[in-house]
């Protein structure tokens, strides 16, 4: 393909994405899937030149732009060098005139803006939300007890006792290490939040909103499958991940219990009053990990948050019937809002005597409210909120 065809065709996917984020429909990165998949004339080195445009042209929007070519013209502001590729060529663009509407740019829409700026994010903490995030992985010590597993490359040593870190782009899925569970792919933030759980051996540990089950391998490792570890959901697909990936880390996951919204303590009946530790990895918007999924920021709605707000604090009253005396909740999520994140420690804690917030010595973070906050501008990981709280 020729680079003006790239442009077009990239102009014709952000129209695609444009309209799935406006109707809820699917993700960026299906969309570019199923867009490659119906194409198959581009090239290796079409796909990735046109992903790069179509993720650099979202990054280059505030708000939801009106079209794909507004969109591409946006990026256009941030690289002059795009603009002679306008050449209204055959499957090129059309030339620019003057007077075409050119996307807004900014970090997200204006009142998502400032719900980040209540929350004391600062200018170069919310531009760092839209840069490139880096590949990280946890070594496995389930299967390498000691010392580095043998990969292809090298990668930097990070805070987390376990954490690598390779450059953007990446791709590990190939490598003889991770295809036989030595490593496994998590954001190093994510691996600090999990260190904050501080399971051990021989405890009864929950992670309550397990997912495909990344969390839950890594504090499988950390009890060095000594206990009982049960991880639960109401995603029934990504539960049905978590089997598969624990089979290939040598992981031991005592039970995997699917929830029925409404009805979760029903579920979870034989671990009530009998966990040590319970893993809230709340659902929530997400506004941490905008480094991956940039076009989250134009999905979100400030009635999705009230949404999110009001599930978080129905999880942690579910986690708080689980708990021994003795026992502790860790609340994570990948969101920076203060709404998600203090201000729901503040209310349960305010709501549910008996209950304090626990110190957490962890290597990374800064306060925030009774927790910490992580951050890509000054941690280098995805965004997230991480409290720690104590039954006595």
């Amino acid at each position: 393909m020729r680079p003006a065809a790239r442009i077009q065709s990239a102009i014709e996917i952000l129209d695609a994405i444009i309209a799935a984020a406006r109707s809820g429909g699917a993700p960026a990165d299906r969309i570019l899937a199923d867009w490659f998949k119906g194409n198959r004339y581009a090239g290796s080195k079409d796909k990735r030149a046109i992903r790069e445009l179509v993720y650099d042209a979202i990054r280059a929007c505030g708000p939801v732009p009106e079209t794909g070519r507004a969109a591409m013209l946006g990026l256009v502001e941030e690289r002059p060098e795009l603009r002679d590729l306008f050449d209204g060529s055959q499957y090129g663009p059309a030339a620019i005139v003057d007077g075409e509407r050119v996307a807004e740019g900014g970090v997200a829409p204006e009142w998502l803006e400032d719900r980040l700026i209540a929350s004391g994010i600062e200018q170069a903490d919310a531009e760092a939300l839209l840069g490139r995030a880096p590949l990280d992985m946890r070594i496995n010590r389930l299967k390498v007890p000691e010392g580095l597993p043998d990969l292809p490359e090298p990668g930097e040593a990070l805070a987390a006792p376990d954490a690598l870190r390779f450059p953007t782009g990446t791709q590990a899925s190939g490598w003889d290490a991770y295809r036989d569970g030595l490593v496994e792919v998590q954001d190093h933030g994510s691996q600090i939040a999990c260190m904050a759980v501080g399971a051990q051996g021989g405890e009864t540990v929950i992670d309550l909103c397990a997912g495909a089950g990344g969390k839950t391998l890594a504090l499988a490792a950390a009890m060095r499958n000594e206990g009982t570890l049960v991880a639960a959901d109401t995603d029934r697909r990504r539960l049905s991940q978590l089997g598969p990936r624990a089979e290939r880390a040598g992981a031991a996951v005592s039970a995997e219990v699917l929830l029925d919204p409404g009805r979760e303590l029903e579920a979870l009946e034989p671990w009530l009053g009998k966990a040590d530790r319970v893993l809230v990895d709340a659902p929530c918007s997400g506004t941490g990990t905008w480094r991956r999924n940039p076009e989250a920021r134009w999905r979100l709605s400030e009635a999705e948050i009230a949404r999110y707000v009001k599930t978080q604090a129905h999880v942690l009253a579910i986690a708080a019937e689980l708990v021994r005396e003795g026992g502790s909740i860790t609340y994570v999520v990948c969101s920076l809002l203060d709404e998600e994140g203090p201000r729901q420690m503040a209310d349960f804690l305010a709501a549910h005597s008996g209950w304090q917030a626990q110190a957490l010595d962890l290597p990374l973070g800064t306060e925030r409210g009774d927790g910490i906050r992580l951050l890509p501008s000054r941690d280098g990981t995805d965004g997230f909120f991480i409290a720690r709280i104590g039954k006595s």
